[in-house]
């Protein structure tokens, strides 16, 4: 994978990333019971950040200090 195709994938990520962190807030903010899929939609968020920070660990070169 080019460095251009991690940059698109890590810009990809980020914006499903931000949509679940929104859907979860409104259904948290509706009230809803179905704690089943709340919890699932944050399994999916961590995986994505996980997925982002494998990302960025890739892109951005270790600097020894």
């Amino acid at each position: 994978m080019t460095e251009q195709e991690m940059r698109k994938r890590l810009a990809t990520l980020r914006i499903e990333h931000r949509d679940l962190d929104a859907a979860i807030n409104a259904l948290t903010d509706s009230g809803s019971t179905d704690q089943l899929q709340i919890a699932r939609l944050k399994k999916r968020k961590l995986m994505l950040r996980d997925q982002i920070a494998l990302i960025e660990d890739q892109l951005i070169p270790d600097i020894i200090a």
